[in-house]
C-alpha cells in the first residue's frame, strides 16, 4: 500500500492496522505530512503544521507499542482540529489577524481526550474569522475545496473539510453553530455530525454562540465519526453547559439494519423551489434507497423551516455581536470585512428584533420536535446546491432579497437542528454534473445520535460515494 492509500484509509481501519503492527506510527504520520508539504499550498487547509510534535508523538507511539504498553483507542492516528480549539503551546488564532500571536496554556477537553486516547495532533486548520463565516479575506489564506479549487469548501469549519477529504489527516475536528461541520461536510464529499447541543464540551473552543455552539467531528466513514464522538462526548465539570446523561456505545450502533425505521422527508427543503433539480433527484434516490433497505419514508411538512437561517442568524450574529464589542470599538481594522459588517449590523438590530426571533425559534424547535412524534430521523439535503464558486461568494450585493437569498437560504437546511439542540449528521450522497459533492443531511431527536449512525451508515455501505477521491 502506498503512502496515499494509506492516507485514505478509515481512521478506524488505521488503528487496527497499528495495533497489529502492519503500519508504522512513524511512517502513516509522514505520509500525511509528504500530502500536506505537496497540496495544501493550493488548498489552505492548515494555518499551522505540528511536524515536529507529530513525529515524536509517534516514535513515542511506537516505542510503546513496542514494549506491549497499551495505545489506547486511536493509538498512531494523526488528527487535525480547527484552529478555534485551544492547544498547549500551539498557536490559536480563531482564523483572525487579532489571535494571530495567541498562544494558550492549556488544550481544549476534547483534543486532550483524543490525544488520551492516543491520537496525534497534526495541526492546526483553516475557518472562517471567528467561525462566523462571510470572511472576504482569510489572512491565513484562501481555504478551496479540493473538488473543484476554485469553489468554496463551506464554512466555518473550512479545514476541516478540505483536510479530510483530501487525506491531510485521518480525521479532523470542527465547531457547529449553525451548521459549521455539516455544511463544509457535504461540499467537501465526507462525514460531520453535529452532536446534541451539550453532548460534547466546549472548554477551551473560543465562543460564537453559547447557546448553539457545538463541537464535532468530520471523517471519511460513519465509522471513523462514531469512534471520534464516543470520545469526545460526555460530562466535562469545566464545562457547566454539558450533559451527565449517559453516552451511548455509538460505535455498536454502526452496522445495525434500519428496518422498521420511520424517516421524514421535509418536504420545504427537498422540494422547495431553493433546492437545484440536482440536489433533489439525489435526495430522492437516497430516500428510495433507504426504504428499500426497510425503512419506512414519507414526506413531512415543517412549514417554518425556511425562516431558520434568518432567525440563525438575528440570534448567532447578535451573540457573537456582543462577545466581541470591545475589540470591534478598540480594533476594528483588525477584523475581516465581512466578520466587521456582519457584528456591527448584528450589534445595531433593534431589541425587538432580537425577541421576535427568540420567539421565532421556539416555534420553529416546537414544530421539529413535533414531527419526531412521527418519525425517528428527518431528512433532507445539507444544502440546497453544491458549492458555490468563491468568486460568487465575494460577488456584491446589490439588493435586500439577493442578500436574504445569500445569507439565509442555505443556512435553512442546517440551522433548524442548531436552533432545536438537536443531533444532526452529513454524509456524502452523489455528486453533481460539474463533480462537486451533494450531502445527505439527517437530523435526529436529543441524545439520539445512535440512530444517526444507524441510518448513515446504512446508506453509506449501500453507495459508493465515501469510497471516491478528489484529482490532485
Amino acid at each position: 500500500m502506498t503512502g496515499d492509500d494509506l492516507a485514505f484509509q478509515p481512521a478506524t481501519a488505521l488503528a487496527g492496522m497499528i495495533r497489529d503492527k502492519q503500519v508504522s506510527p512513524v511512517d502513516l504520520v509522514q505520509a500525511y505530512l509528504s500530502r500536506i508539504d505537496r497540496l495544501d499550498d493550493g488548498l489552505r487547509a492548515y494555518v499551522t503544521v505540528c511536524r515536529d510534535a507529530a513525529l515524536a508523538a509517534a516514535r513515542a507511539a511506537e516505542s510503546r507499542r513496542g514494549r506491549g504498553a497499551p495505545l489506547g483507542r486511536l493509538g498512531g492516528v494523526p488528527f487535525a482540529v480547527k484552529d478555534q480549539f485551544d492547544t498547549k503551546g500551539v498557536t490559536t488564532t480563531q482564523g483572525s489577524k487579532l489571535y494571530a500571536d495567541r498562544v494558550p496554556d492549556e488544550t481544549a477537553t476534547v483534543v486532550a481526550r483524543l490525544e488520551a486516547e492516543g491520537a496525534i495532533l497534526l495541526g492546526k486548520l483553516n475557518m472562517t474569522e471567528f467561525a462566523l463565516g462571510g470572511t472576504q479575506d482569510f489572512p491565513f489564506g484562501q481555504p478551496r475545496n479540493p473538488w473543484h479549487r476554485a469553489h468554496d469548501p463551506g464554512g466555518s469549519s473550512s479545514g476541516s473539510g478540505i483536510a479530510t477529504a483530501a487525506a491531510l489527516a485521518a480525521f479532523t475536528l470542527g465547531e457547529d453553530t449553525g451548521g459549521s461541520v455539516r455544511s463544509p461536510a457535504g461540499f467537501c464529499g465526507v462525514v460531520g455530525i453535529r452532536p446534541t447541543w451539550g453532548r460534547v464540551s466546549r472548554h477551551g473552543v473560543f465562543p460564537l454562540s453559547w447557546s448553539m455552539d457545538a463541537p464535532g467531528p468530520l471523517g471519511r466513514t460513519v465509522a471513523d465519526v462514531a469512534m471520534v464522538l464516543a470520545i469526545m462526548a460526555g460530562r466535562d465539570p469545566r464545562d457547566p453547559l454539558t450533559s451527565d446523561a449517559p453516552v451511548a456505545d455509538y460505535p455498536a450502533a454502526v452496522g445495525s439494519e434500519v428496518g422498521g425505521l420511520r424517516i421524514g422527508m421535509i418536504t420545504e427543503l427537498t422540494a422547495g423551489p431553493d433546492t437545484s433539480s440536482e440536489v433533489r433527484g439525489a435526495i430522492d434516490t437516497a430516500a428510495k434507497l433507504l426504504g428499500g433497505l426497510g425503512a419506512r419514508v414519507d414526506p413531512v411538512s415543517i412549514p417554518t423551516l425556511p425562516l431558520a437561517g434568518a432567525v440563525f442568524m438575528a440570534l448567532a450574529d447578535s451573540e457573537g455581536a456582543g462577545l466581541h464589542m470591545d475589540a470591534l470599538r478598540t480594533r476594528p481594522l483588525d477584523f475581516d470585512r465581512g466578520t466587521r459588517r456582519r457584528l456591527i449590523a448584528a450589534g445595531l438590530l433593534p431589541t425587538a428584533i432580537t425577541q421576535e426571533a427568540a420567539r421565532a425559534r421556539v416555534i420553529i424547535r416546537t414544530e421539529v420536535l413535533r414531527a419526531f412524534d412521527r418519525f425517528d430521523v428527518l431528512l433532507s439535503p445539507t444544502a440546497p446546491s453544491t458549492a458555490a464558486s468563491i468568486t460568487a461568494m465575494r460577488a456584491p450585493i446589490e439588493s435586500g432579497e439577493e442578500a436574504a437569498r445569500r445569507f439565509f437560504t442555505r443556512r435553512s437546511f442546517t440551522t433548524p437542528a442548531s436552533l432545536a439542540g438537536l443531533p444532526a449528521i452529513s454524509v456524502p450522497c452523489g455528486f453533481s454534473v460539474a463533480g462537486l459533492p451533494i450531502g445527505l443531511h439527517l437530523m435526529g431527536r436529543v441524545f439520539d445520535e445512535s440512530t444517526l449512525f444507524r441510518v448513515a451508515h446504512a446508506y453509506e455501505r449501500a453507495t459508493p460515494w465515501h469510497q471516491r477521491r478528489p484529482a490532485e
